[in-house]
């Protein structure tokens, strides 16, 4: 098959994708009954000729190609298999071209249905990524807002190609969703990451360790000037570090093998595999909260960490602290509780029993592109959601309307503080 080549910038979404295109799902479309059944119709063929090319007239062209299932709340399933894309009228020469997508039945196709959205990628080796999620769901959302494709598109194939200002710089929300699909990010900076983690050589140093060091090799972020930009600036750089790291000692532990008597041990490659998971979403956690404490302490607020509450509850912040919040006589509409979790999904009602002085609810979390659905269900909740800044562009704009940036968080929080001082309560 002809390939077609385009500039390829490093750091951005052309580094990984011709171009993407999504519709909502129809009934002819979601039926797959056959061995292989056509997705959209002749105008969504001349849409699809953007990200899909034009080969020769003929039938029989296919790419090789990923479907994959998505769900927010669940893990993905995927299958390889094959996407034919031709030419209806290749053997019609006197009639113009009319090209058309057909898919396989397959676990992926068998679970789809009408009001499903697909999304249609196509990668620089020539294969296609086929993806498959309910619509208004958080994860699609996400990739909407990652292919830059609108919203509204419904029945009809939308789609983009990622060159000239259409390119996408992947910062750490957009690098975000590339794991969600299984996109590994390739850091222009290897190099010098490299040199900075050399020092640990095949250990994971204590996440605290490599939090401090990530803000020490950014002396220019300030989170006084934007806690915001400072907060994702320092999370994308550990997150870089600890992905570099960690490739170093996954990549020797894998030449080293799980072989025992000649025999390969599948049950120790699978527990060291779901470790290699479970240690990625306990360090993020475990940073987002350090460099929250460390734009906090910036700004000079004052709170406590972890403390127990009722019922054995820890919330991750309290301003301004134990002791206020212990104090029955102390105001609590000047009290302000925050939990952190880098992706919220389906553990967001978590932070409800936390605090049950406090009313209201604060958390923060990194995830963008959140459905309207959930993010109603949230504020009916009594739980503000706070998104740092660059992130928050991922969301609707009546969602925008409700949301804090974490520098009208702080400022909140500096405002109740400040008529503490003041005894404004007494």
């Amino acid at each position: 098959m002809a390939r077609d080549r385009r500039i390829m910038k490093k750091g951005y979404l052309s580094e990984y994708f011709f171009g993407a295109g999504s519709k909502i799902l129809t009934r002819v479309d979601a039926t797959s009954k056959s061995n292989q059944h056509e997705v959209g119709d002749k105008e969504s063929g001349e849409v699809l000729k953007r990200i899909l090319g034009t080969q020769e007239r003929k039938a029989g062209n296919r790419f090789v190609a990923k479907y994959i299932w998505l769900l927010d709340e669940q893990e993905s399933i995927s299958e390889d298999g094959f996407l034919s894309w031709y030419d209806t009228r290749a053997n019609q020469l006197h009639r113009s071209a009319e090209w058309r997508l057909y898919y396989q039945s397959n676990a992926i196709t068998d679970l789809m249905n009408e009001g499903d959205r697909l999304f249609v990628a196509r990668r620089h080796n020539d294969t296609v990524l086929f993806i498959v999620a309910p619509d208004d769901s958080a994860i699609a959302n996400q990739l909407l807002w990652l292919f830059g494709i609108d919203a509204q598109s419904g029945f009809d194939f939308d789609a983009q190609n990622f060159v000239g200002d259409d390119d996408t710089f992947i910062d750490f929300a957009t690098r975000f969703i590339l794991d969600e699909i299984g996109i590994e990010f390739e850091d222009p900076n290897a190099n010098t990451l490299d040199t900075i983690i050399e020092r640990y050589g095949f250990k994971f140093p204590a996440t605290k360790d490599f939090s401090d060091l990530a803000r020490l090799t950014l002396p220019d972020v300030d989170a006084r000037n934007d806690p915001d930009e400072a907060l994702v600036a320092w999370l994308d750089r550990e997150e870089a570090m600890f992905r570099r790291l960690e490739n170093r000692i996954v990549a020797r532990d894998i030449e080293r093998g799980w072989i025992v008597d000649g025999t390969v041990n599948v049950d120790a490659f699978v527990k060291y595999s779901l470790g290699v998971q479970n240690r990625r979403k306990a360090r993020m956690g475990r940073a987002f909260e350090n460099h929250l404490q460390a734009v906090f302490d910036a700004l000079e607020l004052r709170y406590d960490a972890q403390i127990i509450t009722e019922n054995g509850k820890k919330p991750d912040f309290i301003f301004p602290g134990r002791t206020e919040y212990e104090d029955s006589d102390f105001p609590p509409r000047l009290l302000t509780m925050l939990a952190a979790k880098s992706t919220c999904k389906d553990r967001w009602p978590q932070v409800l029993p936390e605090a049950g002085r406090i009313i209201v609810k604060h958390l923060i979390t990194l995830e963008p592109s959140i459905s309207e659905s959930q993010t109603h269900t949230m504020r009916n909740a009594n739980v503000q959601l706070i998104v740092p800044s660059r992130i928050r562009g991922s969301y609707t704009n009546s969602q925008q309307s409700w949301l804090l940036s974490l520098g009208e968080f702080v400022e909140h929080v500096a405002e109740q503080q400040w008529a503490i001082e003041k005894t404004i309560f007494k």
